[in-house]
């Protein structure tokens, strides 16, 4: 069995936003040469997520705005671990968002259901910060 490993770093502009890292998976898939087996994509901070879903705005403003209603960034006040940092609320989105996805590889490709997308989703932001990209089988 093969193993394959890369760290894919981000820098979003904002305290949240989402990107889809599909293409960077992908692009860690051709380099491992492997044909079957399972990759792991996981965020390596606890304010940030990965997540598998479909691609598109409405969604993503949907994500948006339904993160914000069961954890409102402001007040900052309304955390207990809100003091020397503000951001109670990421770490509650990361919860929902989970951390991780494993997909399974077949025949070199990632193996998606109809429109399913491999996102990185960012909750606070305005640094860099890294997810882990893990590969094995044959």
């Amino acid at each position: 069995m093969k193993s394959f490993r890369e760290e894919l770093w981000f820098e979003v502009p904002a305290r949240r936003g989402l990107i889809n890292i599909t293409p960077d998976v992908d692009r860690c898939l051709r380099a491992s040469r492997i044909q079957e087996g399972l990759c792991l994509v996981n965020a390596m901070h606890i304010t940030a997520s990965v997540f598998i879903n479909d691609d598109e705005s409405g969604l993503h403003a949907d994500f948006e705005k339904w993160l914000e209603k069961l954890a409102p960034e402001k007040p900052h006040s309304q955390y207990r671990h809100n003091g020397a940092e503000d951001n109670a609320d990421a770490h509650l989105k990361r919860s929902i968002m989970g951390r991780e996805v494993v997909v399974a590889v077949t025949e070199g490709r990632l193996d998606f259901g109809p429109w399913e997308q491999i996102f990185y989703g960012e909750f606070d932001g305005l640094r860099r910060k890294r997810v882990l990209v893990k590969i094995i089988g044959d």
